[in-house]
């Protein structure tokens, strides 16, 4: 009887009905920030703002999610997921749950597009100018659009031209004035230029923005002298950019530079385009772009929402939500500022963006300046441009401190940003690792070794969030400061592990007091959840508290 039992709890365990789909969930996701656009409690620019988003993770997870599944059914694969499916079932559904939501986007902009008129923001076509208006463009275009458009042809002589991965173009049917003859024009959309022009304020007051189409379609003879326009329409591209790298790869660094310039040209998995488009015009950009049917989307209405958020300008506080200023923490001001003194009486754990993140650039910046620090360990995985702690890094191996710096160059579309920051640090002298082929390295440490009196002290960092001054605004993270001697010596493994590129001992713990993937915080995670699940039996107090952003 009892193996009867377990029979059947093994059945039960590995049924697909138990498993929600992983794409199909990140849509019913992307559906639920969808929502929130219509939420009559945000603000209105915060409501557009969380359009723009949903269409933005649209935009990525047809690129690489449901890019990999065309290839899979392509390749002729027909293994189904844990939930019962097969790559082609995943994309059926994942293409009728698609349409659906970019149907819900189109018909939530046009519902904010009528909120924004009634509060003097106004996204205008050509026929809402008046001549001064027309006066303004026509120098706007001139000095700003016209030197970085290329209008091309499309001939026999004139092949089609490349559009890259998110590229907008404009297709033309222009007929000759001479001879009547038909030909084709194509205009892609200048990248570096906004998407939303704005016009002076009208007569009321009101904010008013144009899109570049409109205003490009305003100066179509100029830009095809001798023809005529009969018909046009906007397409926009989207490719496969997943990047795959090779595990023998020689040079992991020229591996990924080829295959960064290979992302733009990557297989293309959608066409976006308006449904007013002429057949023709629909057939030829098909069968030139190298793409099929099946991948055609047809819009009524608005393309590349990703990039309403333009609309959000600082002229409209009273439809943002109110700045906030996040506390610092009380006991690094008791202490003048003084990072290592705070730390030393007692760990400290900072709630971000509640309370800011300057205080973690302030730990590495101390720690930079500091002639009592001999060596800065850090994690990057994704950062801004002008990062304050790729500078305090850079400043800290200058001044001749031991700097490592652990850079993950597998951070999704910040590929190339992380390649770079990885140049300018190893110019500067710290020492850069890139960490293992097969596996990202999704950890956020900092570790200060510090000389005090006659001995080191170490003084680690932990976060759940990137080192990001900007998205540590918005995303909720936790941050841990700690001069725990048994903690130091576990993130100084973390990084020996790495740098030496070695697995770390297969007996023993390998940790005193972290979990680490993919050696044992599955295990753990278990056994706590195992303890949690056996104190609730007994009726002692149990529960689970966890933050995550993923759970596969």
């Amino acid at each position: 009887m009892a193996d009867g039992q377990s029979g059947t709890q093994k059945q039960l365990m590995s049924a697909p009905e138990r498993f929600l789909n992983r794409e199909l969930s990140w849509l019913e996701f992307n559906q639920r920030v969808l929502e929130e656009a219509s939420n009559q409690d945000h603000p209105l620019l915060e409501r557009l703002r969380f359009l723009s988003i949903s269409a933005s993770n649209l935009d990525e997870f047809e690129m690489v999610r449901y890019a990999g599944l065309r290839e899979q059914v392509r390749a002729g694969v027909v293994k189904a997921s844990q939930d019962g499916l097969t790559p082609g079932e995943q994309v059926d559904r994942i293409e009728e749950t698609s349409l659906k939501l970019i149907a819900e986007q189109q018909e939530r902009w046009r519902s904010l597009k009528k909120e924004l008129h009634a509060e003097g923001v106004d996204v205008l076509g050509v026929k809402d100018l008046n001549k001064k208006d027309r006066l303004e463009l026509d120098k706007y275009f001139r000095s700003n659009i016209f030197p970085v458009l290329t209008p091309l042809a499309v001939d026999p002589a004139h092949p089609f031209p490349f559009i890259p991965n998110l590229g907008f173009s404009i297709a033309i049917n222009l007929v000759a004035k001479g001879n009547g003859e038909d030909h084709v024009g194509i205009i892609p959309l200048p990248a570096f230029v906004r998407r939303f022009i704005r016009l002076p304020k009208g007569t009321k007051g009101n904010l008013r923005f144009i899109a570049l189409e409109d205003v490009i379609g305003m100066f179509i003879d100029e830009l095809f002298p001798g023809f005529e326009e009969k018909d046009r329409c906007l397409f926009r591209v989207i490719r496969d950019s997943d990047i795959e790298i090779e595990e023998e790869a020689e040079d992991l660094i020229r591996e990924f530079e080829v295959l960064l310039k290979q992302r733009r040209r990557g297989r293309i998995v959608r066409i976006r385009m308006q449904s007013s488009a002429p057949e023709d015009l629909r057939r030829l950009i098909t069968h030139e772009i190298g793409a099929e049917e099946a991948d055609i989307v047809l819009y009524d209405g608005i393309l590349g929402m990703a990039q309403l958020s333009e609309l959000i300008v600082s002229d409209r506080p009273d439809l943002q939500f109110p700045s906030y200023e996040p506390r610092y923490p009380e006991r690094i001001r008791e202490m003048g500022g003084d990072c290592f003194a705070a730390i030393r009486a007692k760990d400290i754990l900072v709630h971000h963006p509640f309370e800011t993140f300057d205080v973690v650039v302030q730990f590495i910046r101390q720690a930079a300046a500091d002639p009592q620090v001999v060596a800065i360990k850090q994690t990057l995985y994704r950062t801004t441009a002008n990062s304050p702690i790729v500078a305090a890094l850079i400043e800290a191996a200058e001044a001749g401190k031991n700097v490592t710096a652990l850079v993950e160059i597998k951070a999704r579309f910040d590929e190339e940003a992380n390649l770079r920051l990885a140049r300018d640090l190893e110019r500067a002298g710290v020492q850069v690792v890139y960490g293992f082929i097969e596996y990202k390295t999704h950890a956020k440490v900092s570790l200060v070794v510090r000389r005090e009196g006659d001995e080191l002290r170490t003084y680690t960092h932990f976060g759940t969030g990137n080192y990001h001054p900007i998205n540590a605004r918005i995303y909720t993270d936790l941050s841990l400061f700690t001069a725990d001697a048994a903690l130091g010596r576990d993130a100084n493994r973390l990084f020996n592990f790495v740098t030496a590129y070695r697995e770390p001992p297969s007996v023993g713990p390998v940790m005193e007091k972290v979990s680490m993937s993919p050696l044992d915080l599955k295990e753990n995670l278990i056994g706590m959840i195992e303890a949690e699940a056996d104190a609730a039996r007994k009726g002692e107090p149990c529960g689970i508290w966890a933050k995550m952003n993923s759970l596969v």
